[in-house]
Parts: C-alpha cells; structure tokens; sequence
C-alpha cells in the first residue's frame, strides 16, 4: 500500500489534503508533516515534523513515504523558492518516488502579486526537473475569505476592489483537497500540471450569491488599481496590502479567468457555487 505524506497539515488546504487522503489509503498510510506537530495532532495520523528550512529533518520525517505532496510556503518569493528546494531534495534523499506541488494561478508580470506567481513557476519547474514523477496543481482563487469577510461587507454594504468586470476561477479548500488526494495517490496524473477551479465569476456575481446566502444587499465597486492599493495599504500595511491589490488587478485583466482541469484532476466535477452558498445560508 502507498504511503503519503502531506506538508503543511496543520493548515487548512494541508488538513483538507488529509482528511480526502484518508478515505482513500485509510489513516494508517497517510502521515502528515508540520512545522509545529503539536498544531496537527487532532487528525487521526502520524505526524512528523515538517519545517522547510530544515532540510536534514524532512529526509528523516520523508523516510518510509513513497510520495509526498507539497503546499507551497508562505514566505517571501526568494525564501519559499528556497524553502521547497530543501523539500524536494528531501524527499530525493529519502527516496521518495512523487511529488505533488500545490502551485497557484495569477499574473505572472506586471502586478504586486507576480513575485509570488514567479515563485511558484519557479518552483513548479524544480519539481518537473526534480526526476521524480509529478503532478502540478495551479490552484484558483479561495472564496472563503470572502466568506469570513461578511461581517465586513454588512457594515460597508459592498464589495469595492479593483477586479472591475474580470472573470475570477474561485475555488474552495475543501473542493481542493479533494483533488489533491486523488493526484497524490493515482498514477494516472503523473506528469500533469492542472488549473484546479470551478466556475469563474465577477465581483458582481459574487455580491448576489453573498446576497442569496446571507440576506444582505451587497453591491459592488469598482476602484481603480491606485485607490484600492493604497486602502489595502492604509489597512494591512505595505506588503500585505500590495500582495491583495496585486491579486485583484491580476483578475482585471484576466489571469485568473483560465480554463479549469478540476473535473480530470478530482474525477468530478467542481460544486457549484450557487450550492455551495446555499450550504451556508442552512
């Protein structure tokens, strides 16, 4: 029987990964790793340690697992870069056989986002030059913090950001744990790089299925890139608030508008979104 190691556990797409991991090997062949083990024991699995700047740790938390998947790292572009190398040449050490990448979509230039879109391409052709057999998944766009958000947007009774009338391929953890399980464990997906999203849709789009899911009258604004940059920035600070208008401009102008692989990666295809919010108006 495979055993599967998944990075990152303790997070939320790493336990996601987990949890559809599971039905498919049973918990005795899934171990997780991460950072801080402690953080991950609720899962029902071994886990191991899994820190990315610790190369010698992951060779001995990667030992006895025949392919891990790897959730990309939230540092800074040239740190993460360097952070999944020390995982890649990890898993080789220890004789791993694949690799799965959780990579994203994006603007690969001319936004605030594009460093970490290169990051991720960046890594994603280590992986492929890793000699390992891989799978590439470039995942959408979450929608749930747009959930989370719905405090928010009741008190300013809209959604303004910079996206104008681009198409966005959302997705969800959940729906992408699903995914991943399956190419982690089935060979039939070696060698693939898929766009893992479901149905793209506009911020106006998005006002009325948060409409329909929580009784609001949310509408939508559209604000330039400088404007929404700079009350990112007022908000969340230099970085953080560039990284999301970044993101935003990147679905102006279409980068995250791409044709989805979800159903061929999962095996079915991507819930919907109108059921999705009508799960959480129950």
């Amino acid at each position: 029987m495979t055993r599967v190691a998944i990075t990152a556990a303790s997070g939320h797409l790493g336990a996601a990964i987990v949890k559809n991991a599971i039905v498919i090997l049973g918990s005795e062949n899934v171990i997780g790793l991460a950072r801080t083990p402690e953080k991950a024991q609720t899962l029902g699995i071994e886990i191991r340690p899994g820190d990315y700047e610790s190369r010698t740790g992951l060779e001995s938390s990667l030992a006895g697992v025949d392919a891990v998947l790897l959730v990309s790292g939230m540092d800074a572009p040239d740190k993460r870069i360097v952070q999944h190398r020390n995982v890649i040449e990890a898993a080789k050490t220890a004789g791993v056989k694949k690799i799965v990448y959780t990579s994203i979509q994006g603007a690969e230039q001319n936004t605030a986002f594009s460093p970490i879109v290169q990051s991720n391409r960046q890594t994603e052709e280590d992986v492929r030059d890793s000699g390992l057999e891989w799978v590439i998944g470039r995942n959408g766009i979450y929608i749930e913090p747009d959930v989370d958000y719905i405090e928010t947007y009741k008190q300013q009774g809209e959604i303004a950001n910079c996206a104008g009338d681009g198409l966005c391929g959302y997705t969800t953890r959940g729906e992408l744990g699903a995914a991943y399980a399956q190419m982690l464990t089935s060979p039939t997906h070696n060698g693939q790089t898929y766009n893992l999203h479901g149905q793209a849709i506009t911020q106006t789009q998005l006002a009325d299925l948060m409409n329909q899911a929580f009784g609001t009258n949310l509408k939508y604004r559209e604000m330039s890139v400088a404007d929404y940059r700079a009350e990112r920035i007022s908000a969340l600070g230099e970085f953080l608030g560039s990284v999301i208008a970044g993101i935003y401009e990147g679905i102006r102008i279409g980068a995250t508008n791409n044709e989805s692989q979800f159903e061929k990666a999962a095996g079915r295809s991507h819930q919907s979104w109108e059921d999705y919010f009508q799960q959480l108006s129950t």
